[in-house]
């Protein structure tokens, strides 16, 4: 049986024709379907669609706030977008390529707990070296919004690797840009505070580079204070004061939301005295900010006491810089077959969020120019592996994967 990878791309207010427009542009049956969905699309519609295109096969992805895909060989038409219309779908075909499909759904009862249960299920299932693709549902309430914190997800899945060396990447799913809801494909049906792991044959190697794009702004501050995610306190003041004072913000007058869309608190790994480089930080985007409180709320509730953080200034053209050069390396080191691309980016990249002039999805799509099956999705949260294979959470970044063929 010859293994194929192939993508298709639509948008269209009607799921169904959608999905069907995907399906045209695949040259044959699938033995599983990997589906990003706009977030403006019904879940059970587009489950319906997806089933009466494909058939009782796996299915695997979800909601997410937009698609992207590029063209080349097994390629569609192409394109990107997050007005929540967009579907993207990779079909694999073939025991060579076809991944297998690991579901937990207990993110509600304990996230870190859920990823201890999943990481077993792994661990019993994966070689070692073996690719892994990490999906799960972002959103756990919506008023107030609260997500499901994808740093103790991946610390229970560690946990319960045992030292297993895995390439393990991943992203929270979501609706759309403002973080209204999430779900997702369990494999055969619609899951809410649910995960999925997708592991990856051993004959497929997995390349990755994590795109950036924030400077820091300031010196080094501790932090003082903080409760789960909730930051209170940098070097004993109130840390919504700081961040605004360093910012130069009027005190009092700016919400979560646009200090989300400027700064990130980052945490620069290894020397501290070491010169810029921004694959050195970890950045943590701003959810909300209380000015009763003088908090500001982070996306993920990784960072504690004594803590050294610097406040990190989104920065357009980095980011840029970072899409071109991040390509640059990751393509001088392919040397086998590409079977297919995978980009997981950051909603909040997103010319809609940043102001930026270029959209980011686009100088991706140009600078890389693939000529194998590529697709990607605007998520809320980025897993990439950082130090060794360990992969952690991410905020602000695009994490660019390339599946090669191993002899």
């Amino acid at each position: 049986m010859t293994a194929t990878i192939s993508t298709g791309y639509a948008a269209g207010i009607d799921v169904a024709a959608t999905v069907a427009r995907c399906r045209e542009q695949l040259p044959g049956p699938a033995d599983l379907i990997l589906a990003f969905v706009g977030g403006k699309h019904d879940p059970e519609a587009a489950l319906a669609a997806l089933r009466a295109s494909f058939g009782d096969i796996p299915l695997a992805g979800g909601s997410a706030a937009g698609a992207i895909a590029g063209g080349g060989t097994g390629v569609g038409t192409g394109g990107f977008g997050y007005s929540g219309l967009e579907i993207g779908i990779i079909a694999f075909s073939g025991p060579d390529v076809t991944p297998k499909i690991l579901t937990n759904r207990d993110l509600l009862e304990s996230e870190e707990a859920a990823g201890q249960a999943l990481g077993r299920a792994v661990r019993a299932q994966a070689a070692p070296g073996s690719a892994v693709l990490i999906l799960f549902d972002s959103v756990a309430a919506s008023a107030p919004l609260r997500l499901h914190p994808a740093s103790r997800i991946m610390a229970g899945f560690h946990a319960a690797l045992d030292g297993l060396p895995l390439h393990v990447i991943g992203g929270g799913l979501l609706t759309d840009i403002n973080l209204s809801d999430g779900w997702m494909f369990d494999g055969h049906a619609i899951a809410k505070h649910a995960m999925t792991a997708l592991v990856f044959p051993p004959g497929l190697h997995a390349a990755t580079a994590i795109l950036h794009g924030c400077r820091p702004v300031s010196s080094f501050f501790e932090i003082t204070r903080v409760e789960g995610a909730e930051v209170l306190e940098l070097d004993g003041q109130p840390a919504l004061t700081v961040i605004e004072r360093t910012l130069g913000l009027e005190l009092g007058t700016t919400s979560g939301q646009q200090l989300s869309l400027v700064a990130t608190l980052g945490q620069k790994q290894g020397d501290p005295f070491a010169p810029f480089d921004e694959n050195n930080y970890v950045n943590r985007l701003i959810l909300q900010a209380d000015p009763a409180r003088g908090s500001i709320t982070l996306f993920e509730p990784d960072f504690s006491i004594g803590t050294r953080v610097q406040i990190m200034s989104r920065d357009n053209a980095l980011m840029l810089e970072s899409v071109t050069q991040g390509i640059a390396d990751l393509e001088a080191g392919l040397h086998g077959e590409c079977a297919f691309g995978l980009y997981i980016d950051c909603a909040g990249r997103a010319s809609v969020m940043t102001g930026a002039e270029t959209e980011e999805a686009d100088l991706v799509l140009r600078t890389l120019k693939p000529g194998f099956p590529f697709i990607g999705f605007y998520s809320g949260v980025e897993i990439a592996p950082f130090a060794g294979d360990y992969s952690r959470p991410l905020d602000w970044t695009g994490v660019l994967t390339v599946f090669q063929r191993t002899a």
